[in-house]
């Protein structure tokens, strides 16, 4: 039973998951854009760190089927993750361009 217990193994949980930049301002202005693309470009990075530790430790021989599946589950969040903050920066771009049409 325990090789089916879905627990994130020790080399994982040195992995550390970077927290999402704050929200973007309703109605932003042009440089809160641009600060928020500089905030994001450096989550990106912090994330793709996470994911090539993730990937270490998914090579580990001792893993068992529980924890391979909670490794991909975390891999799997931080793509999630990542997908949501560009929805919020892509829609804040959008409201933008809208509000400076003219």
């Amino acid at each position: 039973a325990d090789e089916y217990a879905v627990v994130l193994p020790d080399d994982a949980q040195k992995c550390v998951l970077p927290v999402a930049p704050d929200a973007i301002p309703e109605n932003a202005t042009l440089d809160q854009l641009k600060a928020a693309k500089a905030d994001i470009a450096v989550f990106q990075g912090e994330v793709g760190v996470f994911r090539e530790c993730l990937d270490v430790a998914q090579d580990n021989p001792n893993n068992t089927e529980g924890n391979k599946q909670a490794i991909i589950s975390s891999f799997n969040y931080s793509v999630e993750m990542e997908e949501r903050v560009a929805q919020r920066f892509n829609e804040a771009i959008r409201s933008y361009k809208e509000r400076n049409a003219n």
